[in-house]
C-alpha cells in the first residue's frame, strides 16, 4: 500500500495543505479549565457580593481592598474575558464564512476583551492600593 492510500484526507485538502493544525485539543482544554475556574470563582464572587448587599460604600471598598479578595477578583475578571474570547472565537470560526470578516471579528473581540479586562484589573488595583477617590 502506498503512503497516499493511508491518507484519509480528501485529495483537494491534501493539495491545499489544509490538514489539521494540531491545536484543537489545546483550545478545548483551555476552554474547559477556564470554565471550571469560573465555576469556583463565580461561587466566591456571588458569596462576596451577597455578603456586601446591604453594606456601606466604605465597607465594600474595604472588602475589595483585602489582598485575597483583590487577587480573586482580578483572577475572576481575567478568566471571564479569556473564556469569553475562546467561546466567541469558536462561534466566529464556525459561522462566519467570509475570511476578511472572520479576521476582523476575531481581532475586534480580542482587542475589546483585553481592553475591558485591563480596565477591570486597573479598577480593582486602584481600590486595593487606595488610589483615587
Amino acid at each position: 500500500m502506498s503512503a497516499n492510500a493511508k491518507d484519509l484526507r480528501h485529495p483537494l485538502k491534501r493539495a491545499r495543505g489544509l490538514g489539521s493544525a494540531q491545536s484543537g485539543v489545546g483550545h478545548w482544554w483551555t476552554q474547559r479549565v477556564t470554565a471550571a475556574a469560573l465555576i469556583l470563582l463565580g461561587v466566591w464572587f456571588v458569596i462576596t457580593v451577597l455578603s456586601l448587599l446591604h453594606a456601606e460604600y466604605a465597607t465594600a471598598k474595604a472588602a475589595v481592598a483585602k489582598p485575597w479578595n483583590a487577587l480573586l477578583l482580578i483572577l475572576f475578571i481575567v478568566t471571564m474575558f479569556w473564556h469569553a474570547v475562546l467561546g466567541l472565537q469558536v462561534v466566529i470560526e464556525d459561522y462566519v464564512h467570509t475570511r476578511w470578516k472572520e479576521v476582523v471579528l476575531l481581532v475586534a473581540i480580542k482587542f475589546l476583551a483585553v481592553l475591558c479586562a485591563l480596565a477591570g484589573v486597573l479598577a480593582v488595583l486602584r481600590i486595593a492600593l487606595g488610589v483615587g477617590p
